[in-house]
C-alpha cells in the first residue's frame, strides 16, 4: 500500500513542484499518474523513492516512513526512472548482478530471474555487451529487469513504456496486470492516455503539483458525457 499525506515541494524557497498532494493507493491496484509536462509527476515519484526529501507531509510504503525509516522503505519497492542511462560501462549482465546483490537475491535465484526476464524481454544476446553499446529501448529493458529481479512488493514507474518495442511493451504491461492481479501495487506515470484507459483500475491527474481528480475513468467519463478521453484531460487540466 501507498500512503501519501500533505506532501509539498518547494524549489529555490518559492517554486512549489508539489503542493499538498495526498494519494492513498491499495493493495491489488493498478493507478496511472498523468498529467502535462511540469504538472510535478517526477518530483512525486522522486520523494515516494526517497531521491528527493519532502518538505511537508510524508509518504510511507507499507507502512514503512520514507523519511524516518528509508531502508525499510526502500525494499518495498522497485523503481524504474525516466531516464534508463545509468551504469553505462557495466556489461548488461553485471548490472543485473549487482541490483541482485543490493537486494541480497541468492545465486540460484537470481540466475533463474535473470534468464526468464531475459527471455521475455529479448535480452539473453545482450547480456554481455556493455549498457553504453545498447539503444535507448534496450537500455529501458535492461534497467526494468533490474528492478524486478528482486521482486519487489511496490512497483514505481516513471513512463515505464517509453522507448520500449511492440511486445516488449506487451511483456510489461502483461506483468503489471499479473503484479496487480496477485494483489501487488503499481504506480506509474504515462503521456499515453489509451495506456492509462486499457490498463488501469484507477488514474489520478495532477497539474500544477496538485492532484485534481483520482477514481476510475469510468467515473471520470460519466461526468462528461460525449466527450473523449483527450478533451477530458485538457478539461480537467486547464479548469480544475
Amino acid at each position: 500500500m501507498i500512503e501519501i499525506s500533505a506532501v509539498t515541494k518547494i524549489y529555490n524557497g518559492k517554486v512549489k513542484a508539489v503542493n499538498q498532494l495526498s494519494l492513498s493507493i491499495e493493495d491489488g491496484k493498478i493507478v496511472g499518474f498523468i498529467g502535462p509536462n511540469g504538472a510535478g509527476k517526477t518530483t512525486t515519484l522522486k520523494m515516494m523513492t526517497g531521491i528527493l526529501d519532502c518538505d511537508e507531509g510524508y509518504i510511507r510504503l507499507n507502512g514503512h516512513d520514507i523519511g524516518t525509516n528509508p531502508l525499510l522503505a526502500k525494499k518495498q519497492f522497485g523503481f524504474v526512472p525516466d531516464n534508463p542511462d545509468v551504469f553505462l560501462r557495466l556489461k548488461g549482465i553485471e548490472y543485473l548482478n549487482l541490483m541482485a546483490d543490493i537486494y541480497e537475491v541468492d545465486s540460484l535465484e537470481r540466475k533463474s530471474r535473470i534468464t526468464e526476464l531475459a527471455e521475455a524481454f529479448s535480452m539473453t544476446a545482450a547480456l554481455n555487451d556493455k549498457i553504453l553499446s545498447y539503444s535507448h529501448g534496450m537500455r529501458q529493458k535492461i534497467v526494468v529487469m533490474g528492478v524486478l529481479i528482486h521482486q519487489p512488493s511496490i512497483w514505481i514507474l516513471d513512463e515505464p513504456l517509453t522507448g520500449l518495442d511492440p511486445q516488449s511493451s506487451y511483456v510489461l504491461k502483461e506483468m503489471m496486470r499479473k503484479h496487480a492481479q496477485s494483489g501487488k501495487t503499481v504506480f506509474f506515470s504515462t503521456h499515453v492516455l489509451e495506456v492509462a484507459e486499457k490498463l488501469c483500475d484507477q488514474v489520478a491527474i495532477i497539474n500544477r503539483g496538485e492532484i485534481l481528480y483520482f477514481g476510475t475513468l469510468e467515473e471520470l467519463k460519466g461526468r462528461y458525457n460525449q466527450m473523449s478521453l483527450e478533451e477530458i484531460f485538457l478539461e480537467v487540466t486547464r479548469h480544475g
